[in-house]
């Protein structure tokens, strides 16, 4: 199908692919992978969705084939692909997306908001890999859109309360804002001498993953969601990740969430609207990159449409 591209979101996945640091993306490739718009046009075989529906558009492409396919871990799939990652994506006025990719939006949601449900949907399977147990206390490295996410996520999950650790304090704020219960620049400014039971790193920065390590309290789980270079590696004690059973789990992309985050979208799971900071036109796509780089705002997004 082709879609008329209303918004698509800037994620650090697209700083790791200009940098070179995503080893499946070929070259030259139109990135983005958050998106949603209307449909334009459709296959003579498509009767599931029609021309001029709003749709949020699942970036994965699996090739349901393989072992882990097989085994319903499609995120995992030895061909693993992506619009916007391995294939052409979403900053240009017009993509091209499998009828299966494209979930309808409600009436009431906005496009700007719809192109939040990709990410959201990778938050959700990042729950899916957590124990979730009611009462339990979060720690959440970074306040971007990621750690902004998983820290409301975790409020409604029934989290007894949710730290978020960040560099930048306007990012800080707004995670205050939206329900956290502490933040802070550093973690031992934090009054939790026993740790937290889930810590989550949303930043792929090693020092963050190093230092969260530490944090989780015995018997606890360690989630890397955020995404490290190809080549960096951390170090931590194995003696402490058995002698305190500590769980460490990694979470890529989406796998079976993206219909659940619509539906969580729709019923405000998550302040979209606070989550939103920055629009740019298309031709200003290298000054959003560079407004990202340097931590600018929260969730940036290109508006193709945008004059």
């Amino acid at each position: 199908m082709v879609i008329e591209v209303a918004s698509v979101g800037i994620c650090g996945t697209d700083l790791h692919i200009l940098d070179g640091e995503f080893a499946p993306t070929p070259y030259p490739i139109i990135p983005g992978h958050e998106f949603a718009g209307t449909v334009v046009a459709i296959g003579s075989q498509v009767t599931e969705v029609a021309e001029g529906e709003r749709v949020a558009v699942d970036p994965s492409l699996f090739c349901a084939e393989c072992h882990y396919c097989a085994l319903g871990r499609e995120n995992l799939c030895e061909r693993w692909s992506a619009i916007g990652v391995t294939t052409s994506g979403a900053c240009a006025e017009y993509a091209l997306a499998p009828v299966a990719n494209c979930q309808r939006i409600p009436e009431q949601m906005s496009l700007e908001h719809a192109a939040l449900i990709e990410p959201l949907s990778c938050a959700v399977h990042g729950f899916d890999l957590l124990p979730c147990r009611m009462g339990e206390h979060y720690l959440v490295y970074g306040a971007g859109t990621m750690g902004l996410m998983m820290a409301q996520l975790a409020r409604r999950a029934g989290a007894a309360s949710v730290s978020v650790v960040d560099l930048n304090p306007d990012r800080l704020d707004v995670a205050a804002a939206l329900g956290a219960d502490a933040v802070a620049r550093d973690a031992d400014e934090l009054d939790r001498p026993q740790g937290w039971e889930v810590v989550v790193d949303c930043t792929g920065a090693v020092p963050a993953i190093e230092d969260g390590l530490r944090r989780v309290r015995r018997g606890g789980t360690f989630e890397v969601f955020g995404v490290a270079a190809a080549e960096a590696s951390a170090s931590f004690s194995p003696f402490r990740v058995y002698n305190d059973e500590i769980t460490i789990v990694g979470s890529m992309a989406v796998l079976h969430s993206f219909e659940r985050a619509v539906a969580l979208m729709s019923a405000g799971a998550v302040d979209a609207a606070t989550m939103l900071s920055h629009s740019f036109a298309l031709e200003d796509y290298a000054e959003a990159i560079e407004a990202f780089r340097q931590g600018l705002g929260r969730k940036l997004q290109i508006n193709p449409a945008r004059p």
